[in-house]
């Protein structure tokens, strides 16, 4: 497939600011549901983080609709969520921002009166940890049900959006000002997550790699059983099925990619996580360096993603 800028930086961008969220969503409902010993994130910092979360997100989804050919009429999306985990997405993204607002209420409304119940910063943290990984999920789901591009129908794809997810989630949250209790639960996180997504992503490239089409040339030009050889192509010039559906990515350039996407969301990130856990006061800045890391990272995994995904439909060309 030929990958669609506006669509990378869609998923990449969204898919850490839902992490993020998920994120800041779990701690407040640890930290206000009564539950001893939980990291204590400031006030500060919880509106920081949410801010930043809504930024990503928020110019994720606008970039989104910058390969639609008119824009303006994106809304009609909405309307198939039974059938369309495109509509899904949608709906669930636009769901995401009432607890991530709710909560940023909440923290406008603290003081002597304190206008709203204790039980709200809870109950608006579980919604929106949730709210935000079902939208992944959703963005995943995307992919993973078009049995025309079998790259995209393995199991691995949503699992591998959502460690993505909260592995950039966790970076930016252990870079957040202020946070020194939560930015240490966070730094353990990346040093969990990162190989755990370094290692589901290799389970995909190789499985990518090693399993083959699940048709034939003969069967896609109705000579099942049959081994047909192209000596004229069908078209005397590239079409758009050619040009968007055929893109060639050589294999030795795949290669360096894989390589370069794991150093940058998976070794260095790791590295970086253990120093910072080593050095407290340092934390913030280096798990900045990392949150950069992982992000640049899922930028190339993410075209990687969309450039070795084949189209059932190339056989016929």
């Amino acid at each position: 497939m030929h990958p669609a800028f506006s669509v990378i930086f869609f998923t990449t961008l969204s898919g850490a600011g839902y992490g993020l969220m998920a994120w800041l969503g779990a701690l407040a409902l640890l930290q206000h549901a009564g539950l001893r010993g939980a990291p204590q994130l400031p006030s500060f910092a919880l509106g920081a983080g949410l801010l930043a979360s809504l930024v990503l997100v928020t110019i994720g989804l606008l970039s989104s609709t910058a390969h639609l050919g008119k824009p303006l009429r994106a809304w009609r999306a909405f309307s198939q969520w039974r059938t369309s985990w495109l509509s899904r997405e949608g709906v669930m993204a636009l769901l995401t921002y009432a607890p991530a607002l709710a909560l940023l209420g909440w923290l406008l409304a603290l003081g002597p009166q304190r206008a709203l119940p204790p039980a709200w910063p809870a109950l608006a943290g579980a919604a929106l940890a949730v709210c935000a990984l079902l939208t992944v999920a959703c963005t995943a789901m995307i992919y993973a049900s078009l049995p025309p591009i079998p790259a995209w129908r393995h199991p691995l794809v949503v699992p591998v959006y959502l460690a993505f997810a909260l592995l950039s989630g966790a970076a930016l949250l252990a870079a957040l000002p202020a946070s020194f209790a939560a930015g240490r639960v966070a730094a353990w996180a990346v040093l969990a997550l990162a190989p755990l997504t370094a290692l589901l992503k290799w389970r995909y490239w190789r499985a990518i790699d090693r399993d083959r089409l699940p048709v034939t040339r003969g069967e896609a030009i109705g000579l099942p059983a049959r081994a047909p050889s192209v000596f004229e192509r069908p078209h005397t010039q590239d079409n758009y099925l050619t040009r968007e559906m055929g893109y060639v990515l050589a294999r030795k350039h795949a290669v360096k990619l894989r390589a370069i996407a794991l150093a940058l969301f998976a070794a260095l990130p790791l590295a970086l996580a253990a120093l910072a856990l080593a050095l407290p006061a340092a934390t913030a800045p280096l798990m900045a360096v990392a949150a950069l890391s992982v992000l640049a990272g899922a930028l190339v995994e993410r075209w990687l993603f969309f450039a070795q995904a084949r189209h059932l439909v190339t056989l016929y060309y």
